[in-house]
């Protein structure tokens, strides 16, 4: 994909966030209703206690949310997260975490969008809502 190229598929979009890729996060659906994406379960993300780091949480909770509001976005317009909070509900052991983003505002100048993260069982592990700010160019759309 060349500089200027828009990811539009599930595997350009993770592709296009080397951070997320990294993780081994996958999208399974994405559109700017709904973003699904899945954090697989690795040793190397987790605590000294054997649980899945709390870090790895937020970056799954900020890449599908992001994702989702990115898809929102005008045309020529780019995003980044001004706000995020996580609550984190439930210790992860040995599970794959799948996260659910939908947006709860769509605005001219922001998009708030909130992500549920669940286990294997469907058990809700953690609740994030982010604010994405929505970045225009001075010269405007592309």
């Amino acid at each position: 994909m060349g500089p200027d190229a828009v990811p539009v598929t599930p595997d350009e979009l993770i592709a296009a966030m080397p951070f997320a890729a990294g993780l081994r996060i996958r999208l399974e659906t994405a559109s700017a209703a709904e973003t699904v994406a899945v954090l697989p379960w690795s040793d190397a993300n987790t605590t000294l206690a054997g649980l899945l780091h709390g870090g790895a949480l937020m970056t799954l909770a900020d890449t599908t949310g992001a994702v989702c509001a990115y898809l929102g976005l005008p045309q020529g317009a780019r995003t980044a997260t001004t706000q995020s909070g996580t609550h984190l509900l439930r210790a992860v052991s040995g599970s794959d975490v799948r996260a659910t983003a939908r947006p709860v505002h769509s605005g001219r100048t922001q998009i708030v969008v909130q992500t549920d993260l669940t286990d294997d069982r469907g058990r809700l592990v953690a609740r994030t809502t982010q604010t994405q700010a929505v970045l225009i160019s001075p010269d405007g759309p592309r």
